[in-house]
């Protein structure tokens, strides 16, 4: 049986991804700052699937902890997933830069940290997989919400770095980019249907993703050549549209 630790597991994604993995048969270990929700979930799984579930205090932004947190696990899990974010309010963030900061370590500092310490022990047993939710805000910086996408793009370095530097030790790393998403961060939004999937479908890609290996992935397909387009436009068009 594999044993999985989600991280950021209150998240809509997060408690979509526990139910597809309970489903499936996976021990779960369920890790998030709100307590009173991750008992909620795990005494509806234990119901559902009857699959071993625990639960376990995390904040991204308790970086002193996370060394503790991670060594304190009853197991040593098979799999990690991070789908800690934050998205932030934008105007905020640009006029004080302790909101900023708040964003950048939630999105990059805090996952760095906590993801930096799972590496190190799937590098010396030689297996294991590792998932970083990122964002294609990360594929280029906008002016809608730089600091979030800035943070995202930094992530996505370091899942790239991550991923070279475990590949010969026979551990995969995984990034995956949604797109648009239903989820509580972007209520009131108005999005477009056919680019915009539910949690329940971004679980079941991810793990089809890994079942396949796939190193980057975007949950519905238009996303990679949507992304692509944006890249590559020259800064001298990019910089006057409102994207």
């Amino acid at each position: 049986m594999e044993r999985i630790l989600i991280i950021g597991a209150t998240s809509d994604m997060g408690q979509a991804f526990a139910q597809a993995c309970a489903l499936q048969g996976s021990s779960i270990m369920l890790a998030a700052r709100n307590g009173d929700v991750l008992d909620r979930m795990a005494k509806d799984l234990r119901a559902r699937t009857q699959v071993a579930v625990s639960t376990h205090a995390f904040d991204a932004l308790d970086m002193e902890q996370h060394e503790v947190f991670y060594q304190d696990l009853p197991e040593r899990p098979d799999g990690v997933i991070c789908f800690v974010g934050l998205l932030g309010d934008a105007a905020a963030c640009q006029q004080s830069f302790e909101v900023a900061r708040r964003v950048l370590d939630t999105n990059l500092t805090g996952v760095v940290s906590i993801l930096d310490l799972v590496a190190n022990e799937f590098e010396k047993r030689g297996r294991g997989w590792i998932v970083g939710v990122s964002s294609v805000a990360g594929d280029r910086g906008r002016a809608p919400r730089y600091h979030y996408g800035c943070a995202k793009a930094g992530l996505n370095a370091y899942l790239s770095g991550l991923r070279q530097r475990l590949f010969k030790s026979g551990v995969f790393v995984m990034n995956v980019k949604p797109g648009y998403c239903r989820t509580k961060m972007v209520a009131g939004w108005n999005l477009p249907n056919t680019m915009t999937s539910e949690p329940e479908e971004v679980a079941r890609v991810i793990l089809k993703g890994i079942h396949r290996k796939q190193e980057t992935l975007y949950v519905r397909w238009m996303w990679r050549w949507i992304m692509w387009l944006i890249r590559v436009l020259p800064e001298c068009i990019f910089k006057r549209l409102k994207i």
